[in-house]
């Protein structure tokens, strides 16, 4: 699965991913974060953990070298690189297994859509602030633990997807279909609800709510490729019948028969790309993120595909 360089009809050098929908199943950022965050994980929990000073062990997520890394609130172990190490460090192979199952599952599209720098720029703001609220909010309710894990990154990838995807249906369980904005709308209510409430439940819940908070601020301020309006008019959608399903009718891909071609223009030179009424090129963005949002992808034509790489190269 590679990407191969294509010369657009306006002249224009841009990027065709390959197989699976034009999709890549695992996107350069997310493999890398994979390998560094089981990296750690190997290398704290199995290959240090048997070596100890003074009993003490030198490895896992809280030994004595773990104690550098992880998020301390502050005090004598709180150091200054700690809000961003401690994104790489995980408590348990469950913990680093969910959070990794839950970026492969809403960062990879994310990651095709926006493109990798722009991808990790997120991910990693998202960490920062996760860790932010975490610091200042969590001891005010008697949360003063270490804090490790990748979840309050994951909660901004989350906010993302469910505002530029918003009716695409999340599997809960695998079995229950749920609107993403619903989904992701949930989790977030389910945090705030155990964060105020202060259970013991060993879950930096703050820390999730930062990472949701800064993802939210930075989709709404422009920085995502849909603007603030575009975004409210997806996310409030039907709000009568959250579960209804768009009907597919036959056709390649399956696609819906209300989803339309978007007319659009070359947005480097705002040129009209055909007879229809023209369209400004935040307009155009929108469009075919609309159309993404119910056929997927997979539903856009080359010359979509296009100017949604070349959109998300001037933004990054």
């Amino acid at each position: 699965m590679g990407l191969f360089d294509r010369t657009g009809p306006a002249g224009y050098q841009y990027q065709r991913p390959g197989f699976f929908g034009g999709f890549r199943l695992f996107p350069p950022v997310i493999r890398w974060l994979f390998v560094i965050n089981g990296g750690m994980y190997l290398f704290l929990n199995l290959l240090l953990l048997p070596f100890t000073i003074d009993g003490v062990p030198f490895g896992g997520p809280v030994g004595l070298l773990g104690q550098y890394l992880s998020l301390w609130p502050f005090g004598p172990d709180f150091l200054p690189w700690q809000i961003f190490t401690y994104m790489f460090l995980h408590g348990g192979f469950f913990h680093l297994f969910f959070n990794m199952l839950m970026l492969w599952m809403f960062g990879m599209e994310l990651e095709n859509v926006w493109g990798g720098k722009k991808f990790l720029t997120y991910y990693i703001l998202c960490g920062l602030g996760a860790a932010v609220a975490n610091l200042f909010i969590a001891p005010l309710i008697g949360q003063t633990g270490p804090t490790v894990g990748a979840s309050g990154a994951i909660f901004g990838v989350l906010v993302a997807f469910g505002m530029l995807f918003p009716d695409r249906p999340v599997y809960v369980y695998f079995l229950l279909p749920i609107p993403a904005r619903y989904f992701v709308i949930g989790l977030i209510a389910l945090d705030l609800l155990y964060g105020v409430a202060g259970t013991s439940d060993g879950i930096a819940h703050f820390a999730h709510l930062g990472g949701a908070a800064v993802g939210l601020v930075y989709n709404l301020s422009g920085r995502g490729t849909s603007s603030s309006h575009g975004w409210w008019s997806r996310l409030t959608g039907d709000l009568k019948n959250p579960f209804a399903r768009t009907e597919r009718v036959g056709g390649r891909h399956g696609m819906s028969s209300e989803v339309r071609d978007a007319r659009f223009y070359d947005i480097h030179s705002g040129k009209k790309m055909d007879d229809g009424e023209k369209r400004t090129p935040q307009e155009v963005i929108d469009s075919i993120l609309d159309k993404i949002g119910k056929g997927g992808y997979q539903s856009l034509t080359e010359e979509e595909k296009r100017i949604l790489n070349e959109a998300s190269k001037r933004m990054n």
